[in-house]
C-alpha cells in the first residue's frame, strides 16, 4: 500500500474515491498536521502506487477493509478514525460496519451510508438504466433506452477502451461533469448515462475545467492513469454483488461508532440517496454532524477545502479521546 502522511497524534485515514488517488486530499493533510493529527492518505488498492492484483475478485470490499486495518497495524497504531469520499465513502463505512475494533470513528463525504443487504445491487442499477430486472448489464437483447454508469463499468475492457486512448481528456470531462461551476445544466443529457451504444464522455463537458482542478493537477492525477490503466479502479465496480453476498453477515446494521457526514448540494448522490440521508437517525445513531454545501458539487473536499477541513477539525475535536 503506497501512502503519504503528515503530521503526529491521533491517526486519520483518508480514503479517496473514483478516479482519484491519495492527491484528493492534499488539501486536509496539512490542516489535519497543523492541528495535532497524524494525517494519512492511501492510494486504494488498484491505483495510483499501490498493488494492482489481476483477479477482479481481488477487489471485492472486505479485501479493501483488511487492507485498512493492515495500513493502521502496518503504522504502529491500534486505532483510526477513518474518512472517504465517494467510493472510499462506502469502504470506511465498511471499515467502521465490519471492525469497529480499529476504526473508532468514521467520516462519510459525497455518498451516503446505506446498510448492506436489500436487492441484489447489479439488478437496481439495470432498472435504472432502463432495463427490466434481473437483466444481466450487457445482456439485454435489445438496446436501452441509457446506461447507468455502473452497469456500463461491469463489463472489463468496455470502459477502458472508452477512457484509456486519451485518460487525461476524459478524466478533465468527468471531473467537470461532477462539479458544481461546470456540470451540464439542468435538462441536459445526464453524464451518469450512456445512450445507447454511445459512451459516457459523449455527454461530458469539453475544453473546461472545474475551479479546483488546475493544469498540474490534472497532470498528477492523470499521470498515475496513464501509468497504470483503470482496470484496477473499475474492478471496485465489479465486485458489488459479491460484496452484497460478502457482507449479508451486516445486512441492515448501523453504524454505531461516532459518525460524520458532508454532502454537495448539486451532487447526485444525494438525489439518489436521499431516503439513505433520511434514515441516519436509524443507520448512524452515532451521527455529530450532518452537513450540506450550498452550491457545492460531488468532489466536496477539493471543490470546498476550507470549509471542508473545518467541519472536518470540529468533528474530530469533538471525539472522544
Amino acid at each position: 500500500m503506497h501512502l503519504v502522511e503528515q503530521g503526529s497524534g491521533p491517526l486519520v485515514l483518508l480514503l479517496h474515491g473514483f478516479p482519484e488517488s491519495w492527491y484528493a486530499w492534499r488539501h486536509q493533510l496539512a490542516a489535519l498536521a497543523s492541528a495535532g493529527y497524524r494525517a494519512v492518505a492511501i492510494d486504494v488498492r488498484g491505483y495510483g502506487r499501490s498493488s494492482r492484483p489481476e483477479a477482479v475478485e481481488a477487489y471485492r470490499m472486505l479485501d479493501l477493509v483488511a487492507d485498512n486495518v493492515a495500513v493502521v497495524e502496518g503504522l504502529g497504531e491500534r486505532s483510526a478514525v477513518v474518512v472517504g469520499h465517494d467510493w472510499g465513502a462506502t469502504i470506511a463505512a465498511m471499515s467502521a460496519l465490519t471492525r469497529p475494533d480499529v476504526f473508532r470513528a468514521v467520516g462519510l463525504l459525497g455518498v451516503p451510508y446505506t446498510p448492506p443487504g436489500g436487492p441484489r445491487p447489479s439488478e437496481v442499477f439495470a432498472r435504472m438504466g432502463g432495463a427490466g430486472a434481473g437483466d444481466e448489464p450487457g445482456a439485454h437483447p435489445h438496446p436501452r433506452p441509457e446506461e447507468f454508469y455502473v452497469s456500463y463499468f461491469q463489463q472489463p475492457g468496455r470502459a477502458e477502451a472508452e477512457i484509456e486512448p486519451d485518460v487525461r481528456g476524459w478524466l478533465a470531462g468527468f471531473y467537470a461533469a461532477l462539479s458544481a461551476g461546470t456540470m451540464p445544466a439542468p435538462g441536459a443529457p445526464d453524464p451518469h448515462f450512456t445512450g445507447a451504444g454511445g459512451t459516457l464522455r459523449e455527454r461530458f463537458p469539453v475544453g473546461v475545467l472545474p475551479s479546483w482542478l488546475g493544469e498540474g493537477d490534472l497532470d498528477v492525477l492523470a499521470g498515475e492513469f496513464e501509468r497504470t490503466g483503470m482496470t484496477g479502479a473499475l474492478n471496485r465496480y465489479r465486485n458489488m454483488d459479491r460484496d452484497w453476498a460478502d457482507l449479508a453477515e451486516w445486512a441492515g446494521r448501523p453504524i454505531t461508532r461516532p459518525s460524520l457526514f458532508i454532502g454537495g448540494e448539486r451532487d447526485a448522490s444525494l438525489a439518489w440517496l436521499a431516503d439513505a440521508v433520511k434514515a441516519y437517525p436509524e443507520t448512524l445513531p452515532g451521527l455529530l454532524g450532518s452537513h450540506i454545501l450550498d452550491g457545492c458539487g460531488h468532489f466536496v473536499q477539493q471543490e470546498r477545502p476550507e470549509e471542508t477541513n473545518r467541519i472536518l477539525l470540529d468533528w474530530l475535536a469533538s471525539l472522544p479521546a
